[in-house]
This record gives C-alpha cells, sequence and structure tokens, in this order.
C-alpha cells in the first residue's frame, strides 16, 4: 500500500493567518527568532532537537523558502534578519551562478581584497557562499557564524564591484540600473558585516 506523504508541520508565517486574514506580528516573529536561534545555535533539549529535525526536513522536502518566509520582515541587526540575508545572497547565486561568478572575478580585479570586509583574507566564490548558507540554513553550522557572515558579507562586496566593471569599449557611460542593483548589493554586505560583528560581540539574537 502506497504511504502518503505529508508536510511536516513547522510554524511558518502563514501558520499564522486568521480566519479573518490577519497576521499577529509578534507570534511571526517569535517564530522566526526561535527557528533562527535553533538553526544557528543548535537545540538544548529534545523538545527543541524535534523542531530542528522538521525544519531541516522541510527545507530538504519543500524548499527553504518556506522557512526564509519567516524571516523577511526581520530587523536587519538581528539573527533572524542575517539568516534572511544570507537567503537572498543564496536566491540569487543559485538562480544565476554564471552571472554572480562573472561578476565575482571581475570585482576581484576592481578593489583589494583586503579593503572588502576586515578580517576576510581572501572571499570565497558563489559555490562556496551557497554551500556555506545551503549548510547554515539547514542547521548545520560548522565553525565561527560571524566568519559565515564576514565572508557572504566579502563575497557580496566584491559582487557589486564587478556588477558595475565594464570591458572597455565605446558604449556610453554605464547603465544606472546596473549601479542601482550594486548599490543593494553592497548594503546587503554592510548589513551582513554589520552582523558579524555583533555576532562577535555577542549580540547578535
Amino acid at each position: 500500500m502506497e504511504r502518503r506523504h505529508h508536510k511536516p508541520a513547522l510554524p511558518g508565517a502563514r501558520h499564522f493567518e486568521k480566519t479573518d486574514g490577519g497576521v499577529d506580528p509578534a507570534e511571526v516573529r517569535a517564530a522566526a527568532d526561535r527557528v533562527a536561534t535553533l538553526l544557528v545555535r543548535g537545540p538544548h533539549d529534545p523538545t527543541d532537537r524535534s523542531v530542528v529535525e522538521r525544519v531541516v526536513a522541510l527545507a530538504d522536502t519543500e524548499g527553504l523558502e518556506e522557512i526564509a518566509d519567516l524571516w523577511a520582515r526581520a530587523p536587519a541587526d538581528s539573527l533572524a534578519g542575517a539568516l534572511w540575508r544570507l537567503y537572498l545572497l543564496r536566491q540569487w547565486v543559485h538562480a544565476d551562478p554564471r552571472g554572480a561568478a562573472e561578476e565575482f572575478e571581475r570585482g576581484r580585479w576592481r578593489r583589494p581584497v583586503a579593503e572588502v570586509v576586515a578580517g576576510v583574507a581572501e572571499p570565497p566564490g558563489p559555490d562556496a557562499v551557497r554551500a556555506a548558507v545551503d549548510a547554515v540554513l539547514r542547521g548545520v553550522v560548522e565553525g565561527d557564524f560571524a566568519d559565515t557572515l564576514f565572508r557572504a558579507a566579502a563575497f557580496a562586496q566584491v559582487t557589486a564591484s564587478g556588477r558595475v566593471a565594464r570591458a572597455p569599449s565605446d558604449a556610453g557611460p554605464a547603465d544606472p540600473a546596473a549601479d542601482h542593483s550594486a548599490a543593494g548589493l553592497r548594503t546587503l554586505a554592510d548589513q551582513l558585516a554589520h552582523c558579524g560583528r555583533l555576532e562577535l560581540a555577542g549580540e547578535l539574537h
């Protein structure tokens, strides 16, 4: 007899939608904070362990979007906000791996790596960033989480420089849309680096 598979139960944002269509922001924020803490800090009791397992199962079967949906409105300087920004970076690299790689390579020639993010001797490439973020979002934080944030910030900063780089041509000025997009990446890099500093100080919650 064929067994039917059911989605793992997880208190995602849609879980808090009331029958009248409203959403309780406090409950969504609490759920976002709890899931973020469990993924990065690990479980402290058997109940926490079961939640982590459900989160990981959901990520594997339904995609990380179900989890990341919780973090979209979190403050930029929070643990949940840091995971949301890592997720955004991951989504872009997954969606356009060739473009990410090309912009990263161009960016590496535009500015010294030492000036990108303090403490990052060599920023990771797209594949390394994607793998690191995938691991974090599946509850496998290896080593220092601050290092993950700094390295992701360095990648975003280098890629932002590469996004506005252009090969010599007579095509005229750079595309303003590309400049705007690069500015968004730089903002993302700054936010991730700030979260990294908060993590080192024990103030990222």
